[in-house]
């Protein structure tokens, strides 16, 4: 598996396949989706940010079928912030804070 390290903010951040298409109608691969969230960052998380925030993944692409993915996986960085949510059936999960 191909990966490429990029520097962001001060933390490095591992992209796996960044070659891999994601977009097959254009072409367009995870490395240029990565891009382009660097590019509308600022804006973009202006409204979320402090937000508990669930995942909508694509795990094969952009026209696969999509989970959302609402648990903080146990495996990330230690500077993933999360907070622990109550739900009414009594469950709880750690969701990722838009930082």
């Amino acid at each position: 598996m191909k990966k490429l390290a990029l520097e962001i903010e001060g933390r490095e951040i591992v992209v796996t396949n960044p070659d891999k298409v994601f977009f097959p109608r254009t072409g367009h691969t995870k490395i240029d989706l990565v891009n382009y969230y660097l590019a509308v960052a600022d804006g973009a998380l202006r409204g979320v940010y402090g937000r508990p925030m669930a995942m909508k993944r694509f795990v094969n692409g952009a026209e696969s079928t999509p989970f959302f993915q609402k648990r903080a996986p146990e495996s990330r960085p230690d500077w993933i912030e999360t907070i622990e949510l109550s739900y009414p059936s009594g469950r709880t999960a750690d969701e990722i804070v838009v930082r």
